[in-house]
């Protein structure tokens, strides 16, 4: 099952001024911006809207260094269900962590990834954006399972 890189482009975006060119659209029921912490928070139905990725979410935090609001250290995006779509895939999951550092997607709570392709069912999914390597894992024992369209 292929991952696409661009699922989580977003972080990327937030991450440096290279991207300022693409548009992002965020809505939410309340915006704080928490300068003592160094977070922007977006609470109660978020919604982020780039070019190639739409990002649903109960609350996103953007946590960011010295560098102010262009310095982005993580970005947190949680609720009891948090969506990723793209053009060709849907990722849903209970917490999605970008950390631009490491170029690290982790996707974690009873994640499912659909594409055209099939459908995989794990307690994790780390995305490398930077190696384009995919790696989904089980829980507790738990396993991963996948269902595959043939061809």
């Amino acid at each position: 099952m292929r991952i696409l890189a661009s699922i989580f482009l977003l972080g990327t975006l937030l991450a440096g001024p290279a991207m300022a060119a693409d548009k992002v659209q965020i809505s939410a029921d309340l915006f704080t911006v928490a300068e003592g912490n160094q977070q922007a928070v977006f609470t109660g139905n978020v919604i982020v809207i780039h070019p190639s990725v739409k990002v649903w979410a109960d609350k996103v935090v953007a946590v960011y260094g010295e560098g102010g609001t262009t310095d982005i250290k993580s970005f947190i995006a949680t609720g009891k269900v948090v969506h990723l779509k793209t053009d060709e895939q849907d990722a849903v999951g209970e917490k999605a962590v970008f950390t631009p550092s490491d170029q690290l997607l982790r996707l974690t709570g009873n994640v499912i990834v659909t594409n055209a392709s099939g459908t995989v069912n794990a307690s994790e999914l780390v995305v490398n954006l930077e190696t384009n390597v995919s790696t989904f894992t089980g829980s507790d024992g738990g396993r991963v399972t996948g269902v595959f369209n043939a061809e």
